[in-house]
This record gives structure tokens, sequence and C-alpha cells, in this order.
């Protein structure tokens, strides 16, 4: 089952909420063959938005992944395509997509231009070097200004951006677009969903303003190609199509320039020519860099695979999904080829896996598959000990891939369960939505027997809680939303001992290590060459065989569950250098045990006499409001301890960019909705953690007795 890797395309749609994705999904899998009928995302009745929630609350959740068929010039073209969410608090699902894509379509809203979250999907996707283009959707709406919007990506984003489309009218005149290579306007017949595309001259009223931006287009494609500027100082009209088309594909793979389009997915226009030009200018598998890992005998040494199927078979998870057959996992194949029933071997952890079976995904339904080989994208079933982010391959030749980075969580709810028997099911459903979200945690505290359940925010932790109530049939009560706190110290404790000895007839318990604890920062960290785990970095200084080298790892496991149960108030210590400096230990007495806790009780003691304090999540809110409304708004930001970073008026509206406190925000919306007549809208996102004022912090932690 060879497949012409060039023929291939891993793509992602992705932007910022409601710029249209989803409907721009639903075009191309009506366009492509894959549905017969046209979901609507309005109606509930979106493909790729299957869950109950999500057809509720005309959001993307999660991403869903679909494979279909496309042919330009009488080429068949295959499309692995993944629809990803826009909502800030799924921000991980759009991180765990870009991370196995090769490319990817950023919409944007015709009237908005670059909004806040799409600023944060497109540094994720310069973050995994993931060439893309971009879509300007929703020309048809009551004030969409498409130079504006070109205007913006280039001005926010700092994108090399280049039109080879221009909208033929806008908002209720926009009837279809002028193709700047070919020089030809298209028109698309709404009464047939846009299927049928006419060609037509450029209008005469549009002819000047169709060359000034060919011409432009022109210019930026020969400042891609050496071979082009000769061409373009000479005689720009001897430059053909296909050679501007090469040089722009070549500019768009090495992420010097984006390709926009514009159209109107809901209106059925343009969305065809956004695939033509998925094929035309992004990457096949076989375009992208080799993909580089670490051997898992010696993490020093850097292994590449190409994408070939001969090379060693390498693929990375990068989603699990709870089936009703056992666990649906997701992987990217970068190398070599995987076949049903294959034994394949998780470096990470070391265990070997059977691959049951393999299916191609279109959103909730699958295709069985025999054999699969490398650029492609599937799920398969049998997966027992494998989650996001892991790797897995051959186990003659072990390679572990570049991990993804998962965001840490900014606000908790205590859950507890109705009855016994919820009791139990609970355990197995929260297990379950952690295989599923990384970015969700959730842990059971002894002393209050409360469960807190922990993500990135109100909307990401009422989904979570209608999953198992609704869909896994589990009776919890939940309070009320808390903030996610951090510890640290500001200050140095030098030589701390933790003492640990037990004396209980016959054999005793002895431990002793003496630490001392300063503050960092992930940056100084990398400065120093020093890894830092869950926030805190541990140094071993130890000389002499004071303490047996046996024992140091204990003394590290017990500092670093101390720091995971905080000091002073129960929260994770993090932004902390840990240094053994001495120690001592009984030729009898001395274990493991009494190392871990002599660590614990020396990082405790250290953090008390260091000076602990309290970090707060700083979330970054963005507001779009009438200007009438202005001063109402950022009197209310300052009454909540926040502090506006920049304000930007956009015709009639403002867009105010502020920094705030998390713990200000619950319930944000509905007030702001009420203070601006319900005409300004707002998204968050969060910044970063910061040291807390002594007055708040010492009424959190009253809080917390």
């Amino acid at each position: 089952m060879a497949t012409d890797l060039s023929r291939v395309r891993n793509i992602g749609v992705c932007a910022h909420i409601d710029a249209g994705k989803t409907t721009v999904t639903e075009r191309i899998l009506y366009y492509t063959g894959k549905n017969y009928k046209m979901g609507e995302v309005h109606e509930g009745t979106a493909t790729m938005d299957f869950l109950q929630e999500e057809q509720e609350r005309g959001i993307t959740i999660q991403s869903a992944a679909t494979t279909c068929p496309w042919e330009v010039d009488g080429v068949d073209y295959k499309i692995n395509l993944i629809d990803t969410p826009g909502h800030v608090d799924f921000t991980i699902e759009v991180e765990r997509s870009l991370r196995v894509l090769d490319g990817a379509v950023a919409v944007f809203d015709g009237k908005e231009g670059v909004e806040a979250q799409s600023e944060t999907v497109w540094r994720q996707a310069d973050r995994y070097g993931v060439p893309r283009l971009c879509f300007i959707n929703k020309m048809d709406k009551l004030g969409a200004n498409f130079e504006f919007s070109f205007n913006s990506i280039r001005q926010r984003l700092g994108a090399n951006a280049i039109a080879v489309q221009i909208p033929i009218g806008h908002g209720d005149t926009f009837e279809g677009l002028i193709d700047l290579l070919l020089m030809k306007a298209y028109y698309f017949q709404s009464s047939d969903l846009g299927s049928t595309v006419e060609e037509r001259e450029i209008p005469d009223s549009m002819k000047d303003m169709a060359e000034l931006w060919r011409h432009e287009l022109v210019e930026k494609a020969a400042e891609l190609d050496d071979s082009l500027t000769e061409k373009y100082l000479t005689d720009e009209k001897t430059i053909t199509t296909e050679e501007l088309r090469a040089a722009i594909r070549k500019g768009t793979i090495a992420l010097k320039c984006n390709p926009v389009f514009c159209g109107s997915a809901l209106k059925y226009i343009g969305v065809q020519r956004v695939l033509n030009g998925v094929i035309h200018y992004l990457p096949n598998p076989t375009e992208c860099p080799d993909v580089e890992g670490t051997d898992p005998r010696d993490k020093d040494e850097r292994l590449t695979r190409p994408h070939t199927e001969a090379a060693p078979f390498s693929a990375l998870v990068f989603k699990v999904v709870s089936d009703t057959h056992g666990d649906l996992t997701y992987i990217r194949v970068y190398s070599g080829k995987l076949q049903k029933g294959m034994r394949v071997l998780n470096p990470g952890n070391g265990k070997r896996e059977i691959v049951s079976r393999i299916f191609e995904m279109n959103a909730k339904d699958r295709q069985a598959l025999d054999e699969i080989g490398a650029g492609q994208i599937v799920a398969v079933v049998g997966l027992k000990n494998s989650y996001t982010g892991d790797t897995l391959c051959d186990p003659d030749s072990p390679i572990i891939l570049e991990r993804m980075t998962f965001p840490e969580p900014v606000i908790s709810m205590s859950i507890e369960p109705n009855t016994a028997d919820d009791k139990k099911k609970l355990g197995e459903a929260l297990q379950t939505i952690r295989r599923e979200d990384p970015s969700f945690r959730s842990n059971y505290n002894d002393e209050t027997g409360e469960t807190i359940i922990s993500g990135m925010g109100e909307l990401h932790l009422e989904i979570i809680k209608n999953k198992l109530v609704r869909d896994m049939k589990v009776g919890v009560k939940v309070g009320k939303p808390r903030v996610a706190y951090r510890e640290t110290i500001v200050g140095v404790a030098k030589d701390v001992r933790g003492l640990f000895k037990k004396q209980t007839g016959g054999r005793g318990q002895y431990g002793d290590a003496v630490l001392t604890v300063s503050p960092i920062t992930q940056a100084q960290a990398e400065a120093e060459e020093l890894e830092m785990k869950d926030g805190v970095v541990f140094v071993d200084r130890i000389a002499g065989g004071v303490v047996p080298r046996e024992f140091i790892p204990s003394i590290e496991y017990g500092a670093r569950q101390a720091a995971s149960a905080g000091v002073i108030g129960g929260y994770p210590v993090i932004n902390v250098k840990v240094e053994l400096v001495f120690g001592s230990y009984h030729d009898v007495d001395s274990s493991q045990v009494a190392f871990e806790q002599a660590g614990a009780l020396a990082f405790r003691q250290a953090c008390h006499q260091a000076g602990p304090a309290l970090l707060e999540p700083i979330m970054k809110l963005v507001v779009t409001t009438p200007d009438e409304f202005f001063g109402n708004v950022s009197g209310d930001i300052a009454s909540r301890r926040g502090h506006i970073v920049d304000s930007e008026l956009r015709g009639p509206v403002r867009l105010i960019t502020a920094e705030v406190p998390l713990s200000e925000l619950f319930g944000y919306t509905t007030t702001l909705r009420s203070m601006t007549q319900g005409r300004a809208t707002s998204t968050m996102e969060p910044a970063e953690y910061r040291l807390m004022p002594d007055r708040l912090k010492d009424e959190v932690l009253q809080l917390q007795k």
C-alpha cells in the first residue's frame, strides 16, 4: 500500500474563536466528496463538532481528524485534515495538532482581522515551524474589509503576507474573487452550494486595482527567488504563473512568506481555491525536515529519521480518545511502515505494545486498514501504556521524538461523588479524562477528603463536569472554581539541615541532608544548563562521599515531594534551586526512606527561612468594546487590580489589552455584558505567574485554613 508522499498533505485549520474554522472544514468535506450533506455549526449539525457539548455551544472543543481526496489539474491528492478549537481553554488541542502537522490554514475574520487568539495560534505554529497560508473568511459580513485584515496580518503578526486573491465586493456586494496569478475572476453559484465555479474576465471597474495587487505579488515573489529577481528587473511581464507559484511555494515552506486567500465559507465562496492553495503551497511530508529525536540509551546523541517507508518505524502519539472498544490512539507516522498486529516499542517507558487495528478516520467514522506508511495520520487500537506526547518506534532502532509542551492549569475546583458507587466510578472517569486531556489534572486531598480538578479555564472545567455527569454517568457535586496559586521563595537559605532519626528497638532509621535553596527562573536554569522539572532544579554538590551515591536520588525525591505539597498553603513550590551540599549517614540505620524524609524536612525548613511567597496567575485579557464604553471597561479593569497594556481604536470599536489576576476575573463575561449593553466581547489566556501582594497573600492563606 505504498502511497506517493508527494501527493499527501497533513494540514490543520486553526484560528481565533468564531472566525469560521469549523464552517471552512465542513465546506472542505463537502467539496472533497466526504459529506453529501453540508453541516452547519449554527444548526448543531457540523460533522467535525460531533460531541453533544460542541453542538449545543456551537464551538469546537476537541480537534477532530479526517482524511479527504482532492484533485488539482487531473492529479489526485490525499489531505489529512485536523479541525482545531479556537477557544483558549482548549489551547492544548491546538498545541498537539500543530506538533504533528506539516502545514496549516490560518482563518481570519474579514471584519476583525487578527484577533487575540489568532496571535496565540500563530506563535504556536511559529514554535513548531509550521508553514501556513491565510484565509480571510467572512468577506460577506457587514463591515468586512480585505485590505484592513490583510494589513493586520502584516503588522500584528509580522508576517510576510502575499495576497494571491482579492475579493470582488465586500459585505452584501461580495460575489466572487480575482485570482492574481491567473488574472481571472471567479464567481460561485450559491444555488448549488458553490459547487459550480464560473471563470470570467476581470470586471473593468477592478482592472487597475487587480494590476496594483498583481504587481506587489510579483515583486514579493521575486524577492523569494534569485532567478526571478533578474527577470523582474528586466521585464516582469515574462514571469510565468508556474514560476510565481514555485517561488511562493518555496518561500512558504521555508517560512519566509504566507499566501493570503479570501472568501466566505458560509456563502460557499472561495473554499475550493483554498484547497488548491493547500496543494500548491503547503509541503508534502518529504519536503519537511527529517524528524529529530534522541537515543533512549544515550540522551546526548541526536538521531534523525527521513520521511520514507524504507527507514525504521517511528511515530508520535498526539491524542488519545476513550472509546467503547478501548482507547483510540491517534498517531502521526514519521518514518517506516506500520502493519496490523505489529509489535512496537514505547522507548519512554520501555514497554512493548501491540497495534491490533489501524483506522483511517473521518471525524467519528472510521475505515480499517492493514498497513500504513510514513507521512500518514491514523488512529490505532490496542495500545495500553502510550499517551499523548509518547513516541512509538521499531524495537530494534529506538528513538525518542521531541515531546510537546503542556501548559500548567490555572484554575481548580473541588468535586465530590454523590454516592459510594459514584466514588468508585469517579476515580476511573478522572483517569480516562487525564489520558485524553494532558492539560487536565486531578488529585485527592487526604486531609480534606476532597478531589480537586484543575484545568485551563472556567469553560474547560464546566465541560469536564458535564462530561462526567452526562457521558460517564457519574453523580457529582462541584465547589466554586478556585485559582491555582503557586508558592516560591524570595531569598536564599544556606546550609539548612534535615535530620531524620528514629530508634524503635532493632534497626533504626537515619538520614541527614543539608540543603541550600535559592530562587531561579526557567531562563536562568537554561542559561546555567540546569534541568528544571516541575519548577524545581536539583543540584548535587556532595564531595568526599559524605552521603553514599545511592541515597542522593532519595534526597531529591523527598525534596520534590515536599515541593509539590507546598510549604505555606499546600500549593506547589516553583522557581526554586535546591543544592545538596552536605549530609551524613549511618552504616546500619540509613535507608532510602530515611533520606527521603531528611530531604523533605530540610526543604521545608529551608523554604521557611528563605521567605516563602505566593504567586498568582495573571491573565492576558483582550476586550473588544464600542468606544463609548471605554471609560467603564477601563475603570472596571483597574478595580480588578489589572492594568491596561495596549489600547487600539479600530473604527468605532476599541481593542483593550490588559493584564489582570485570574482571581479577579470569575464571572467577568457577565459583568462585561451588562456594563456594555451586551455589545462587548472578551478573551483571556494565561500570561505568567507573579508575586502576590502580602495583604492578599494572607487573605488567601486564611481561607485555606
